[in-house]
């Protein structure tokens, strides 16, 4: 079953492009462009990842980060920060209000992945031990190599 990500992003080609990221690496996703809504669609779907813009209208990132680890049904639930904020003492801030994870924009997709991936490894990360059987089925044919050769 894949891996569920709420993305809280204002800025739409933003969110776009975290979301088909996302799901082109098979995450489920829910966007979620206006911050005021982002804690009742947390608790609706029910994330395995929240990716948490900071800088919003009406409400920050900083606040609804506070509010969902205040929050029994959502403190578990990790969150990966992602701004145009980028010094030391910003990430400090992100971090101490709960997050997880920070990225800062312009985003490396490659990075934004790999954040993704460490906070919540995907299904296909847990199939990797595939390969064995490849390796009982070469085994199997000894003669395969010598009959390629002649």
């Amino acid at each position: 079953m894949a891996k569920r990500v709420l993305v809280v992003e204002d800025n739409e080609l933003n969110l776009k492009l975290f979301c088909d990221l996302l799901r082109a690496h098979d995450f489920a996703v829910e966007p979620v462009s206006d911050g005021r809504e982002a804690v009742a669609r947390a608790r609706e779907f029910v994330p395995d990842l929240i990716v948490m813009d900071i800088q919003m209208p009406h409400v920050t990132g900083f606040d609804l980060i506070r509010e969902m680890k205040r929050d029994p049904e959502l403190r578990a639930i990790p969150v990966m920060a992602v701004t145009a904020y980028a010094g030391r003492e910003d990430e400090e801030r992100i971090r101490s209000a709960g997050a997880n994870a920070y990225v800062s924009k312009p985003i490396s997709l490659a990075r934004f992945i790999g954040e993704v991936r460490a906070l919540v490894p995907s299904d296909a990360v847990e199939e990797e031990p595939e390969p064995e059987p490849e390796a009982d089925v070469e085994d199997e044919a000894p003669g395969e190599p010598e009959e390629e050769g002649a």
